[in-house]
């Protein structure tokens, strides 16, 4: 029988690390949220990150626009420098539009980690912004979320050299977004696991820094994974099932779609069904980041 893992008591440390920090701070924090789509998804993830806000001493504020007033917005608050952090609730245009204006926002003000500044750093396993090793860069929310979520599970070690947390692991992850499952898949395969990745265009192999085709079908990656990430947009996608897994895998479910069949639970080790707290958990994290990095150094 599964250990069910809540998403909340994950986030507890971080918000009350992140709720002490900013408390410590001589001026307030101020987070913009830009909303434009009229998805239930977006308006639930402006609250809760306008909730988390409200825990640990961060100033939101919710700014709404018209598809074409973002570029706007973004600009605004990209100037301002009372500004400290800017989030926008996507999709806005969809596809390519969405990316472009994921590069309007600053990326010194962007919490979600989206700027292609950032994915640069990402991809290519760059872990600070400065010689000095003191500014750490800033990564995609839901994706550290998940590896948060993995340390607190056992199944990312503590205390180890750089890029060693992950050895050992073999990874199944059935998402290959821009927003989380491509960086999620290079996290992990940069901290030494083994992930195979699946979207609607075949399977990807990343190990270290390196990403490869590969032939491996479902059934022998799932049967191999220690781990199994599962991130589907919608309902159409075949779920997973127990008897698919290795015995005591542990089981992550980020989308708002239940990709897990009941015999889950049967055959899984631990189970998170969600991670909307410490997606937001990290966000908070992120936005103070960026605050401390922009200040000088002494």
């Amino acid at each position: 029988m599964e250990t069910k893992i809540k998403a909340s008591e994950v986030a507890a440390p971080y918000l009350a690390e992140v709720r002490a920090q900013v408390a410590e701070l001589g001026e307030p924090l101020r987070l913009v949220g830009i909303l434009s789509s009229e998805t239930q998804a977006s308006d639930v993830y402006a609250n809760y990150a306008a909730q988390g806000c409200a825990k640990v001493g961060i100033e939101f504020e919710r700014r709404h626009a018209t598809p074409e007033g973002v570029s706007g917005e973004i600009y605004r608050a990209s100037e301002d420098p009372t500004v400290h952090g800017i989030i926008v609730f996507y999709p806005v245009f969809g596809g390519t539009r969405d990316r472009s204006l994921q590069n309007e926002v600053a990326p010194e003000k962007d919490v979600e980690g989206l700027h292609t500044r950032w994915s640069r750093l990402l991809y290519n396993d760059q872990r600070h912004i400065d010689p000095e090793r003191i500014k750490k860069a800033i990564l995609p929310c839901t994706s550290l979320g998940i590896v948060k979520a993995l340390r607190h599970m056992g199944n990312l070690a503590n205390n180890c050299p750089p890029r060693e947390a992950a050895r050992g692991q073999t990874i199944t992850i059935f998402n290959r977004s821009e927003v989380v499952g491509r960086p999620l898949a290079a996290m992990l395969a940069h901290d030494g696991a083994k992930v195979y990745s699946f979207d609607i265009d075949g399977p990807l192999l990343y190990e270290g820094r390196e990403t490869l085709p590969t032939s491996v079908d479902r059934a022998t990656a799932l049967a191999e994974s220690t781990v199994v990430i599962t991130g589907v947009p919608s309902t159409s996608f075949p779920l997973l099932r127990g008897a698919e897994l290795r015995e005591g895998a542990s089981v992550i479910n980020f989308s708002h779609v239940k990709n897990l069949d009941p015999s889950v639970s049967e055959r899984a080790g631990q189970i998170l069904k969600r991670v909307g707290p410490i997606t937001v958990a990290m966000l908070l994290r992120n936005t103070l980041r960026l605050y401390r990095n922009a200040q000088p150094t002494s």
